[in-house]
């Protein structure tokens, strides 16, 4: 590509197939180019109907004069930001609720590509009123077994503890332990009080998911570790996190059992200016920490894509729809938010969660 004006103007392509223009006109995301002098440069045909403005217009522009950012986002030159669930006004005074997503181009300094998600589309944010009462009915109708849950909980704890001493028996002991206090936990989700949250290193929590994973319904499967070291403590609480890992794992490792060198990989990162939406009246919740679940699996067919996370759906015809809803839900009460994406190239399947640090 060229730089300056002709960013997104690439020399032209054999006719037989579209070009970077045409590509980019035709994305189904809102898209605003803007350039080092902070004017913006190209809009495509999303971008042009979301802020009901043209191009021809809005080239030249400041961005503030036809987008202004989000209030409360607290914009840090050289990394972006991300807003997700903020209600923004446009020049014509329209107010939404989008994701608000602004990233630098790499490549070319001073550049940025500005975003715009629909909030209620969104994958994964789990903010709308009807998820939130899905998940509590799902949540409800597992609390009903938890009694049914423990009886053969406590026999497996006491078969393990016959078995004698040894590292696989006291993975089952730990995690019978675990499993029962989710339990209990389970039978207060009608309970409207917060989940106990603290300042935790989450890489204890991640290492333990892995063993349960490669312990058990994950064996035979390679589960890789990309792990920023400098991550600072997230405010989480450990059994939710770890439940939430566990779930995503199992997750993974059943849709690539398919697969002829199946893969998963967990990641995780620090991002600067991710938030989220807190509360009427409150500021915006920074959610620097990321923790994605990688897999190289086909990812959800496309009917329900949008859907995931909604209590009884399901990709898989015996799958019973709860984890991901538990995902969710979980991920809700730390504060933080939950994502589904296909990406690279080839394609793998993403679930990201975006968490809140310590002393934030």
């Amino acid at each position: 590509m060229r730089p300056g004006g002709d960013l997104l103007r690439p020399e032209p392509v054999r006719r037989d197939r579209p070009g970077f223009a045409d590509l980019f006109a035709a994305l189904p995301v809102a898209v605003l180019v803007v350039g080092p002098d902070d004017r913006i440069v190209h809009a495509n045909a999303m971008a042009e109907q979301t802020l009901n403005l043209s191009e021809r217009i809005m080239a030249g522009q400041p961005l503030a004069a036809i987008l202004p950012p989000p209030a409360g986002v607290e914009v840090r030159d050289g990394y972006g930001f991300a807003a997700y669930d903020t209600e923004i006004a446009t020049a014509r005074g329209v107010r939404m609720r989008v994701d608000f997503v602004e990233a630098q181009i790499a490549d070319h300094p001073g550049w940025r590509a500005v975003t715009l998600h629909n909030a209620a589309s969104s994958r994964g944010l789990g903010q709308s009123s009807d998820r939130a009462a899905g998940a509590r009915a799902a949540v409800g109708a597992a609390a009903m077994l938890a009694h049914e849950i423990r009886n053969p909980l406590s026999g497996i704890r006491g078969a393990a503890q016959l078995l004698g001493a040894g590292e696989l028996t006291q993975l089952i002991v730990t995690e019978v332990d675990r499993i029962a206090g989710l339990i209990d936990r389970m039978q207060e989700f009608g309970d409207t009080r917060p989940l106990p949250l603290a300042a935790e290193n989450i890489y204890p929590l991640l290492g333990h998911a892995r063993g349960v994973a490669l312990a058990g319904f994950a064996r035979g499967v390679r589960i890789d570790e990309r792990y920023d070291p400098s991550l600072p403590l997230a405010r989480i609480n450990r059994d939710a996190l770890t439940q939430v890992i566990i779930n995503l794992l199992k997750n993974a490792s059943e849709v690539v059992r398919n697969e002829r060198k199946p893969c998963i990989t967990i990641t995780t990162a620090y991002r600067h200016g991710v938030t989220r939406a807190a509360g009427d009246g409150q500021p915006r919740l920074p959610l620097p920490i990321e923790i994605c679940v990688i897999d190289n699996g086909p990812g959800a067919p496309a009917d329900i894509a949008e859907h995931l996370f909604d209590p009884f759906i399901s990709g898989r015809p015996e799958g019973q729809g709860l984890g991901l809803a538990l995902v969710d839900k979980l991920v809700r009460d730390m504060g933080g938010i939950v994502q589904y994406a296909r990406e690279g190239t080839p394609s793998f399947t993403v679930l990201r969660l975006l968490l809140p640090r310590a002393g934030a």
